[in-house]
């Protein structure tokens, strides 16, 4: 079979083309599988379902949630002693001062009453499921919202304190300044219209059990933004004076 120079010519195109195309393509990789979307299951186990709770809670949905204000432990310079509660209200960060320079953070949303304490306290109670009562000026501010439940309100998950409550004390005088779940997750970070220091429902359980009866509490109302190194994480109902949440 004859084969013309221009036909020959356009052959030889054409192969180096395709050879050209194979090379490309052997030389893409992959980079390992696709990471999924969504948030790191890390922190979808950290914060999902607790059956086994009095009040069974739900599964937080973290994933609109800033990944900072998630549970995790940093490095934090500070004078204060292990087993300090330091509350940074401007920043929303709760941190529990640990050994070696260390901290245990947790994202915080902050009401007007946690905007209005600042200093030392201690905890001089702590409560499982507690009760609420709103405070007479949340009554008489909205009253249809807030006068059935001026006589208080049972425990639950629908109850504003959530499933665990700290009370803070200077002294024996109870200063109606609380840290708390909440039944607005989307409050975490933000600040919000009442109430004092509120916690993902999963991170004040957590915090509750870290920390015993007169553990201390400092709150400071004008810190500097901050910027810590994270650090891998540590493995893991009583009614009466009117609260404020």
């Amino acid at each position: 079979m004859c084969v013309s120079r221009n036909s020959a010519g356009r052959l030889a195109q054409l192969f180096a083309l395709l050879l050209a195309t194979a090379t490309l393509a052997g030389c893409v990789t992959s980079g390992g599988p696709a990471k999924p979307k969504g948030p790191d299951p890390y922190y979808v186990a950290m914060y999902g379902p607790k059956p086994d709770e009095k009040f069974p809670l739900d599964a937080i949905d973290i994933s609109k949630v800033d990944t900072r204000y998630l549970r995790q432990q940093v490095a934090y310079a500070t004078h204060e002693p292990p087993g300090t509660i330091v509350i940074d209200t401007q920043n929303r960060f709760l941190y529990l001062v640990q050994d070696g320079g260390m901290a245990m953070r947790y994202g915080i949303g902050v009401g007007k009453a946690g905007l209005e304490f600042e200093g030392e306290a201690r905890i001089g109670r702590k409560a499982e499921w507690p009760r609420w009562t709103p405070t007479s000026s949340m009554v008489a501010r909205e009253p249809e919202r807030y006068g059935p439940l001026a006589g208080g309100m049972e425990p639950g998950v629908r109850n504003p304190l959530g499933p665990r409550a700290l009370y803070l004390f200077q002294g024996d005088r109870d200063t109606l300044f609380r840290i708390h779940g909440t039944t607005e997750a989307w409050s975490i970070g933000k600040a919000v219209s009442s109430g004092c220091i509120r916690l993902f429902n999963p991170d004040i359980i957590d915090l509750y059990n870290r920390v015993p009866k007169d553990s201390r509490v400092v709150v400071l109302q004008a810190e500097a933004p901050v910027n810590e190194m994270l650090a891998p994480m540590s493995t893991p109902a009583n009614a009466g004076e009117p609260l404020m949440y």
